[in-house]
């Protein structure tokens, strides 16, 4: 049976995280590997309201700030070459990576 890699790959701005993606799916073409993905995950909402005037007096307003995560998972067979070209792909700060060999 293969070894398989799971890739987590997690970041609040989602044309960095799909520019990582599709680097991984050139990189699988490439090396000619099985990949399956990359599969859309739930988006986590982060919400925070905060009043708009610090010292209290005035209208009551309130300002709603958000911070939307966006999550990709990528599978793929764990071959030597697609591996090392893996580990060579250049990936923006906002991007958080997870690799996992199962």
């Amino acid at each position: 049976m293969p070894r398989v890699v799971r890739i987590k790959l997690s970041s609040t701005s989602v044309e960095d995280l799909n520019a990582v993606c599709e680097e991984i799916k050139a990189i699988a073409k490439r090396t000619g590997v099985r990949i399956r993905g990359p599969i859309p995950l739930p988006t986590k909402r982060l919400m925070v309201t905060v009043r708009r005037a610090p010292s209290g007096q005035g209208y009551h307003t309130f300002d709603h700030w958000e911070m939307r995560i966006h999550k990709r998972l990528i599978d793929m067979d764990a071959d030597e070459r697609a591996m090392r070209q893996l580990m060579r792909v250049r990936v923006p700060k906002t991007v958080r990576v997870e690799v996992e060999i199962k």
